[in-house]
């Protein structure tokens, strides 16, 4: 080494450094961009204001606080993963049109880097908020599950499907920017078809029904993933069944993969637009689309025959109740028990005892069972003679007013073409008084301190960012 010159030295270290690749070059100046300098952290900071607020109005409002855990779950992992879309959206339809408006773009095309690595780094970095937001919104849904054993099931899913359209969705909005000549016209075509995606996932259950109904869910990635965790975090029902509402989401994320590094990274040009023309074809393609919906659409109106099958006798059942009446809370959860005895002298036959709950007051409004009781509907094995079953039911007051309960024992019709007559317990007469709580379920602490935590993130960020653009200054 007694032959080294500085020069040398220099050269050594230079040549030692590790060569990383342009994608991750370009990942980490974008990241670096998007969480201190750019609109991340500022949108992450209004979807958790937002993810506090509803589970707050989950937990605290009379009308909602004793929703089933399950569906407590469910909304909340719904409303995260669709904000979270929000966001990507926004991020990805900025991530070329808006450095076109900045005249930004024309330095990073200028480098040596391919034109598909630049689109990697700035992928990578669009989907970062994702993984964020959805530790965001595991207290949440921690706290509203009430402990229920489907919690686990329903984060591991939540996952899986916010990691499956987040990224689709980015992919999507960054394509549209790609080929768009204005951060406005990106925007408005990336928030547009996400509105279309979402609306029919907002649709009354009826207008989901029919023919056309099922495609629809089947064929939209936001609708199929929506009725899939749905299902499986509230219905229980199983992967295997439910997998053909996932292919249009699968589907979808393949498209755009394809389409985003395939086809547009390679044409990513400095003026934008679309590297293609359309001719008469699509012209007819689209009639063709449209006349295809409407047939969808016929067919789907459809009416289905209602199939009404004959009365048959009772078995010799009865079900009785141990309670008579009940004064409670809003927020108060009521026990009671049923027991079904079978009073023949031959076997039953399977039974089915379900709950119900009717409004006594005839100004107030219909009730949903299914947000009174996490179990309305029990199924009996046959009872021998002399036989009994007990049952025990769960009550969540949520809605002030008269109320009876009542419980319902039907038999198994024998044949397909018989029916059997119900047996209904009587009835508990339930009074529930208004009572307000301020911190319920114990939610108040993260709808208001993960915000604040992350606004507090926020403040020293900008506070870096004014120091280093003050050095920056004066150096």
């Amino acid at each position: 080494m007694s032959g080294t010159t500085v020069k040398d030295l220099n050269d050594i270290q230079v040549a030692s450094r590790p060569v990383w690749p342009t994608w991750w070059v370009v990942f980490l100046r974008e990241l670096s961009e998007l969480w201190i300098w750019g609109k991340a952290l500022t949108l992450i900071i209004l979807y958790s204001i937002y993810l506090g607020a509803s589970s707050y109005i989950f937990a605290a409002n009379s009308e909602l606080s004793l929703i089933p855990p399950k569906e407590m779950i469910f909304l909340t992992l719904a409303g995260a993963i669709n904000v979270s879309l929000f966001v990507a959206l926004i991020i990805g339809a900025d991530s070329f049109s808006g450095e076109r408006e900045r005249a930004t773009l024309e330095a990073l095309l200028l480098t040596p880097a391919k034109r598909r690595q630049i689109v990697a780094g700035k992928f990578l970095a669009s989907i970062s908020p994702w993984p964020v937001a959805m530790l965001i919104a595991i207290p949440y849904t921690v706290v509203l599950s009430q402990n229920d054993p489907i919690l686990g099931t329903a984060l591991l899913w939540g996952a899986i499907l916010g990691s499956l359209l987040s990224p689709a969705f980015t992919g999507f909005a960054m394509i549209v920017s790609l080929w768009s000549v204005s951060n406005r016209t990106s925007l408005f075509v990336s928030l547009t078809v996400y509105i279309l995606f979402y609306l029919p996932v907002q649709f009354p259950g009826s207008a989901q029904t029919g023919t056309f109904g099922r495609l629809l869910k089947q064929l939209n990635p936001l609708e199929g993933a929506d009725h899939f965790l749905e299902k499986i975090i509230v219905n229980n029902r199983t992967v295997s069944e439910l997998l053909p509402f996932l292919w249009a989401s699968i589907i979808f994320a393949i498209l755009v993969f394809a389409i985003l590094f395939l086809f547009a990274a390679p044409r990513l040009r400095l003026d934008g637009g679309i590297p293609i023309r359309f001719g008469r074809k699509a012209n007819k393609i689209m009639v063709s689309l449209i006349l295809l919906v409407s047939l969808l659409l016929s067919i789907s109106a459809i009416p289905v025959k209602a199939y009404r099958p004959a009365q048959a006798a009772a078995n010799e059942l009865q079900i009785t109740i141990d309670k008579e009446a009940v004064v409670a809370k809003n927020g108060d959860r009521v026990d009671f028990n049923t027991a079904v005895t079978n009073n023949a002298s031959t076997a039953s036959p399977p039974l089915i005892v379900a709950m119900n709950i009717i409004n006594l007051s005839s100004k107030g409004d219909v009730v949903d069972p299914e947000d009174w009781s996490p179990q309305r509907t029990q199924y009996l094995e046959p009872l021998a003679p002399g036989e009994a079953s007990t049952q025990s039911w769960v009550l969540n007051t949520i809605l002030e007013g008269d109320y009876t309960v009542y419980v319902v024992v039907i038999p198994e019709p024998v044949a397909p073409n018989q029916t059997s007559q119900p047996i209904t317990s009587p009835g508990v007469h339930v009074t529930v008084e208004h009572f307000a709580r301020l911190n319920p379920g114990g939610i108040l602490p993260y709808a208001i301190g993960i915000p604040l935590i992350l606004v507090l993130v926020l403040a020293g960020v900008l506070w870096l960012r004014r120091r280093n653009t003050d050095t920056g200054e004066t150096s």
